[in-house]
Parts: C-alpha cells; sequence; structure tokens
C-alpha cells in the first residue's frame, strides 16, 4: 500500500497518514476478442413464463432440503430450500407464482425448482431498515436477516469457492467492479438506478470482517459513478489484459490467501441485492441480462429474473441453426440449451455455434479467421488484435498427454505454476497441490488455461476435482 505524509499549514505541526488504494498492472494475460459485444442499451423480450432455482449453481449445496411442493403457491422472495448443513441460509423464489416442477435427476437429486410466474410479482415482507438503521445494526443482526431473505448466496467463500459459512469470518472482502472475460457485460450498466442500494450493500458487507473491503476497478477505463462515489471502502485499480477482472486474480495481488485463511467475494449485483433488501425489505431478484455472441442479431441487454429461461432472453433475436446457448460467458458458462435456465450468478447469455464437426487438417491449414494465443498455430490473428473473431465450439483436437509448453504461465498473472498444479491433482498429490496454490484458485481463473491449452484438457473440471479432494480430506 502507498502511504504519504501530508504537512499541514504552519499553525499545526501534525501530520496526516493518508492511506492510499493500490494500483496494479498486470503484464500477463490474453484478451479474447469476439463478435457479438453488447451495446449499452436495454431491448425488449418475450417475459420468461417460468423461472428455476438450481442447487447445482451452489457446489457446497450437496444435500438441498425443499420447504415446498409441487402446486404450492409462492411469493418472490419465499424459501424454497435449504442446505442440510448449512440449514439458516435460505435459497429463495425470484419470482412469484405456482410450483409446477420439481425436477430430479440420478439417485433422485433434485436439479431444479419450477415457478410459473405471476404476471404482476408479489414480494414477501422482510423488515425494512433506513441507513442510520443499516449502521447501528450489529454483525449478527444483519447476518440474520441475510440469510433469511435470500441474498446470503451472493457471498461466495474462498478458498473452494463455496456459498459462504455465516459462522466464519473472513479477513477481508473483494469485489471486482468489471468483467474482462470475452463479451461481458458491463457491470455498472447493469447496476442500472441501483447506486443507493449498492452503497448499503456496501455498508452492510463492512460489518462481516475485522478486515477491509476492497471495490477493484477497471484502470484502463472511465470509471462509472456507482463505484467511484462508494464510501467505506478501498478502491483498487486493476489493469491488463484477461483475467484482470477475476476477483481471484485480484486477490492474489492484494492480500493472498494462504492455508488457514478465508476470504469472501460478492458481485456488484449481489452488493445491490443485499442492499435493496435492507431499505426495502424484499427479495428483488431482477436483472438486466446480457443477450450477446456472433449469432444474435443487434446484442444488448433485456430485463428479467434471476433463473429466466434462455430461450426467451434471446427469443429472436437469435440467427442461425445448430447453436449453443450458455448461460454466462463463452469460457466459464453452462451448456444449457434453449430450453434451460439462467444460472444463479450469471449476468449474460451466449449465443454461437455448435462445433460438433470434424476439420481436415485443422491447425494445419492457412487460415486469418481463427483466434489462437500461439502465434505458431493462430496464423495471422495476433497480427491483428483488434478484429473481432467468431468461433464455435470445436475444440480441433481430441486429449492428449499435457504438453509442457509454458504458455499457462503467460496467460495466467499469478506466482502460481498451473501445469505443475493440473499434474499434482491428477497424482492426488495433496502436499503439492497445497504447495502450488490451489487455495487461491476456482474454475474461472483457470478458463484462460483451457483455452489456449494445447493438449485440450478440460482444466476448470480438473480443478474442481483437486478443490473436492482438498476439501473433503
Amino acid at each position: 500500500m502507498n502511504i504519504f505524509f501530508i504537512l499541514l499549514p504552519r499553525f499545526s505541526s501534525r501530520a496526516i497518514l493518508i492511506k492510499m488504494s493500490k494500483t496494479i498492472k498486470l503484464k500477463r494475460g490474453f484478451d479474447i476478442n469476439l463478435a457479438g459485444k453488447p451495446d449499452k442499451k436495454i431491448s425488449s423480450s418475450t417475459p420468461s413464463e417460468t423461472y428455476a432455482i438450481k442447487p447445482t449453481d451452489f457446489p457446497n449445496i450437496t444435500r438441498p432440503k425443499l420447504l415446498v411442493n409441487e402446486g404450492d403457491t409462492v411469493k418472490a422472495g419465499s424459501p424454497l430450500l435449504y442446505d442440510k448443513f448449512m440449514e439458516d441460509v435460505m435459497f429463495c423464489s425470484p419470482v412469484s407464482g405456482e410450483v409446477v416442477e420439481i425436477k430430479r435427476g440420478e439417485k433422485r437429486k433434485l436439479l431444479e425448482v419450477k415457478v410459473l410466474a405471476d404476471k404482476e410479482i408479489v414480494y414477501e415482507d422482510y423488515k425494512k431498515f433506513s441507513p442510520s438503521d443499516v449502521a447501528g445494526l450489529s454483525r449478527e443482526d444483519a447476518i440474520a436477516a441475510m440469510v433469511k431473505g435470500g441474498v446470503w448466496p451472493n457471498i461466495i467463500q474462498r478458498p473452494y469457492g463455496l456459498v459462504a459459512d455465516p459462522s466464519s469470518e473472513p479477513k477481508a472482502i473483494f469485489i471486482s467492479g468489471f468483467d474482462s472475460n470475452p463479451l461481458a457485460p458491463d457491470l455498472a450498466f447493469q447496476l442500472d438506478d441501483k447506486a443507493q442500494y449498492f452503497q448499503s450493500g456496501l455498508d452492510v458487507l463492512k460489518k462481516m470482517t475485522s478486515g477491509k473491503v476492497h471495490l477493484n476497478i477497471n484502470g484502463q477505463a472511465e470509471v462509472a459513478q456507482v463505484f467511484s462515489q462508494a464510501t467505506g471502502v478501498e478502491i483498487n485499480k486493476i489493469s491488463g489484459q484477461h483475467p484482470a477482472g477475476n476477483v481471484g486474480v485480484q486477490i492474489h495481488h492484494l492480500d493472498p490467501i494462504n492455508k488457514g485463511d478465508i476470504v469472501w467475494t460478492v458481485t456488484p449485483y449481489g452488493v445491490a441485492q443485499i442492499g435493496q433488501l435492507f431499505i426495502e425489505g424484499k427479495y428483488d431478484a431482477s436483472k438486466l441480462i446480457a443477450v450477446t455472441g456472433s449469432e444474435v442479431k443487434d446484442p444488448a441487454y433485456v430485463k428479467t429474473y434471476v433463473g429466466a429461461q434462455v430461450g426467451k432472453l434471446a427469443g429472436d433475436k437469435v440467427s442461425g441453426t445448430n447453436l449453443r446457448f450458455i448461460s454466462g460467458n463463452p469460457l466459464t458458462g453452462e451448456n444449457v440449451g434453449q430450453e434451460g435456465y439462467l444460472g444463479f450468478y450469471h449476468g449474460q447469455v451466449t449465443v454461437i455455434p455448435e462445433g460438433d464437426y470434424e476439420e481436415f487438417l485443422g491447425w494445419l491449414k492457412p487460415s486469418a479467421t481463427k483466434l489462437s494465443f500461439h502465434k505458431a498455430l493462430g496464423l495471422l490473428s495476433f497480427l491483428n488484435k483488434k478484429k473481432e473473431y467468431v468461433v464455435d465450439t470445436n475444440t480441433h483436437g481430441e486429449d492428449r498427454p499435457f504438453v509442457v509448453t509454458g504458455a499457462f504461465e503467460e496467460v495466467l498473472p499469478m506466482d502460481i505454476l498451473p501445469t505443475y498444479l493440473f499434474k499434482a491433482i491428477l497424482a492426488e498429490d495433496f502436499d503439492d497441490m497445497e504447495a502450488l496454490g490451489i487455495f487461491e484458485l476456482v474454475e474461472e481463473d483457470v478458463a484462460i488455461c483451457e483455452f489456449i491449452d494445447p493438449s485440450k484438457h478440460e482444466l476448470q473440471k480438473l480443478l474442481r476435482q483437486g478443490i473436492d479432494l482438498i476439501k473433503n480430506n
């Protein structure tokens, strides 16, 4: 942290200690410039008839317990389920209406709770607080309101990337105010007119830790007022290529996670939702979603609620056939199909072509249209970094043994050795996994490694296997 001493005028001999926020410039990374970025405008869409809460969106919710049955009537904010191991934390309905389906998979695993929405949303009433009331709340009272009111799942705990344990206390809380993923939405634009709620949410989060609340902004772009005017937090500037916007990378450079440490992360949307619960006394799951991708005509934002049906959001904006509908961004999102539902933490829908075809010679054919980090393979793509590329889901190859190229270290701006960490996970070597930095990572942090991997491994899935091994042993 930069520290400056400023001398006051001659009539005072005192000095003021001013703590300046950090400015971090990352030298490693790789921007994936794809066609289909959303314009900053709100477009119309066909309202989703049904909305779903999916326990599979939450990695540590392994024993969900239902609080509703098919045919029950619920309000927006009514608890639908909780987990056996965190009974106080409620997962609430995003809309009011009727529970029309409880979908289960193998061994009766709970997959989705679907609600047929009312035309006019009716909200569950929770206690309201004025700004002065929020200031006087105890940590315990604030937590009690959050877990009951459905906003607690917005808080993610590291290590492991799980819904935070209300009984724990983090050494710090981190909020990334920008997203550097391909086709990422503008997080400040998505907050719309929720600046008041955002500040209230920050005031609540400050009660959760004796450490700092870090709000990290893009050092290469103009900062929106909702972030620049935030008070009571440490505002840090982060600049560089993707994954500069990943909160895990930011934590690594601001206050790294060591064994035994706990930190919490929250998205800006989650902060505002927390604040709105306290100010208005309701769980508001309304959300601006970016509809993006090369197969979307006029990419823009649409108003909906958490858990909306993806196909309804894309609507008639989609062109072409044989498409992949992704809840989230192309790197870390989930392939849910046109009939699938928006994930709890996702702020965008992406539509790109499927890649279910075989390509003769693949990367051996000269081409100026393929995007690659590797100059030997990307051909002419590295010469024109401003070009927007249309990509599909084809991996242009199959799994093969790990090729040690050093490329992962060039795109992951963290002081770890990803190749050796992945090999330690495969070998189930717990000591090496810990020593090589697994506590600092979740799936999104290695997604860029998966994108450039010449060995075509599912590195995000592999990392989660390692996290589960460490967590459960």
